[in-house]
């Protein structure tokens, strides 16, 4: 009954685990560039009883082995990239990625993050920036006589200055893709950092290499389904219940054995 009780409670622990994944990604269903977590469980060791292929006396070879597993396991955490609703905002310096890149900032130690929440401010020297400060590569600064600010769809950022009517263009945003985006550490802020399992990034131009191309006035909402998070929600609970039930039947298994001697 020991293994029994072992066994209920990694299931016990997987479903929390469950839980808080969902809890984590319904939290995160108004945040900006949002991706979805699915987590991902696999059994745990088994014990053979008995191995195929063994003859008995009978002279009869079984064909299948007698195992018993041990449970389950959460081994991995599955970030989903896949497109969320592109709404409009009216803000010039709001702008939304139709593809599969990221824009590239810089943080304080002068490292790169990644992120896909396009909704970029003004500092106060004119330079555009996250919501948190981060600097937006490759640091591109608007003329305070600035009256219009225009970007394209491929990232070129130009201006119209007061008296004139002639644009004026001031750089260029370039967008970071990887090969493998699910191998990318969150570290909150909605920044992604790169790590050996996502490789390196690769920076290209927007619209090239499906790195996506930009929308002005326009934000990517988060890609997270209310109805399939309360599905995984019941699932998960009506799971935590039926492992709990294992629990209590191996404890009243237990007692009746312990209640034997009496």
């Amino acid at each position: 009954m020991d293994k029994t009780l072992r066994t209920a409670a990694t299931g016990l622990s997987a479903q929390q685990r469950y839980v808080e994944i969902i809890a984590n990604n319904i939290a995160n269903v108004n945040t900006t560039g949002f991706k979805k977590v699915r987590p991902e469980f696999q059994d745990m060791l088994y014990e053979t009883l008995r191995p195929a292929g063994n003859t008995q006396r009978t002279g009869i070879e079984p064909q299948n082995e007698v195992q018993i597993g041990s449970g389950t396991e959460l081994i991995a955490t599955t970030r989903i990239y896949s497109q969320g609703n592109i709404v409009q905002t009216n803000n010039k310096l709001d702008i939304a990625i139709n593809g599969e890149g990221f824009f590239v900032v810089r943080r304080p130690d002068n490292t790169f993050a990644y992120t896909r929440d396009g909704s970029f401010n003004l500092d106060r020297n004119g330079t555009i920036v996250t919501s948190q400060g981060y600097i937006l590569e490759p640091g591109l600064t608007i003329p305070n006589e600035a009256n219009d600010i225009k970007i394209s769809r491929n990232g070129v950022i130009s201006v119209i200055i007061d008296g004139t009517l002639e644009e004026q263009t001031i750089g260029q945003i370039e967008l970071a893709r990887f090969i493998n985006p699910g191998g990318l550490r969150a570290i909150g802020d909605n920044l992604f950092l790169e790590t050996p399992a996502s490789g390196q990034a690769i920076f290209e131009q927007p619209g090239s290499n499906n790195t996506g191309e930009l929308i002005q006035a326009h934000i990517e909402n988060s890609n997270v389904e209310i109805v399939e998070e309360m599905i995984g929600m019941i699932t998960a609970q009506r799971s935590y219940e039926l492992n709990s039930k294992s629990v209590r039947t191996a404890d009243e298994i237990l007692m009746m054995a312990v209640n034997l001697k009496r």
